[in-house]
């Protein structure tokens, strides 16, 4: 098995490329750390959802649905308001439509290359971002912390660490998405309508006219129950919905199923990832976002005990990690 990584482009941007035998993968260090390609070449799969030449202004712009964004802090923020151990923290409210704050602040960042290479069995990629009062954001989440995220490619398709440090002194909030765009379908030859998804969702958040939870849940609907079971087309409705996570057999994941090729995708995330949100852009065809996410939206803002809502926290020197792949069977 051909197993190498290296320096090149991704349609005129800087990414480093990871090759094993029949999967290869490219991440975007300058735009968020986004790993914008998982394909597997012999079958012509392209498992994500990818920007083509004339989309890479409008991603550059917003680069929330291609690739693995990732969102530190995730998704909506009433007012931008983020109360935390006293103080409350105001983020820019860049979502005119709801009022809110979106998505944080490293999937539009710059991060740093630490290290690639190859082994025998893998190709690997390691990024990381260092937040202190001289990088932009510090001015709205004023905390020093490291992450690092970790990507590799072998026979068991592709791996995702992701590290986070707390550098400084003060106890700060570690919440974090990916807002992962897969594309169904993937397979050349298949339409959208071969498609099954299952998601190891729990309850269903009630969301008000803000997309903010009330606190209250929703009674799942027959679709709902077919897509925490048997699984259901990623595109039966719109989907803008959040769920609480529950783990089956062990695992916290999302499987895509194509009925015609015969394969399905695994997404398995771990089981930190308290919630799920997912997204399909308005049962618009194509590709649809499910998204591991450590916290429920507007978690600091919301009065339930914080692990329920997965609040999590790192005290000084600590540090918090997880791991996903995603492969196919």
């Amino acid at each position: 098995m051909s197993i190498t990584a290296f320096e090149g482009q991704y349609e005129g941007e800087a990414a480093i490329w990871l090759k094993a035998g029949r999967y290869e993968a490219a991440l975007l260090p300058g735009i968020g750390g986004n790993l914008i390609c998982f394909r597997d070449t012999e079958n012509g799969y392209r498992f994500l959802h990818e920007p083509g030449a004339e989309e890479m202004e409008d991603f550059k712009a917003s680069p929330g649905i291609h690739g693995i964004p990732v969102l530190f802090p995730p998704n909506r923020y009433e007012d931008g308001k983020f109360p935390w151990k006293g103080h409350t923290y105001q983020f820019p409210v860049n979502e005119a439509a709801t009022g809110n704050h979106l998505h944080g602040f490293l999937h539009t960042a710059a991060w740093e290359v630490e290290e690639f290479g190859s082994s025998k069995t893998e190709s690997f990629v390691t990024v990381k971002i260092k937040v202190d009062e001289n990088h932009p954001s510090y001015q709205y989440l004023p905390f020093n912390y490291t992450i690092k995220l970790r990507y590799s490619l072998g026979e068991g398709g592709l791996s995702q660490q992701l590290l986070v440090h707390n550098d400084g002194t003060e106890e700060m909030p570690c919440l974090l998405a990916f807002h992962t765009a897969i594309n169904a379908p993937f397979a050349p030859g298949s339409t959208s309508q071969d498609y099954r998804v299952k998601l190891t969702l729990g309850q269903r958040w009630e969301l008000n006219e803000r997309m903010l939870p009330t606190g209250s849940f929703q009674e799942l609907q027959p679709e709902e129950l077919q897509l925490r079971d048997e699984g259901v087309n990623p595109f039966y409705a719109s989907m803008d919905n959040h769920y609480t996570a529950v783990a089956q057999n062990g695992r916290n994941r999302m499987e895509l199923t194509d009925s015609r090729a015969g394969v399905t995708l695994v997404y398995d995330v771990g089981a930190s990832y308290k919630q799920w949100m997912i997204w399909n852009n308005g049962a618009t065809e194509g590709f649809f976002c499910p998204e591991p996410q450590i916290n429920l939206v507007n978690a600091p803002n919301v009065n339930l005990p914080a692990e329920e809502i997965g609040l999590f926290s790192l005290k000084a020197g600590e540090y918090w990690e997880e791991t996903s792949r995603l492969y196919v069977k």
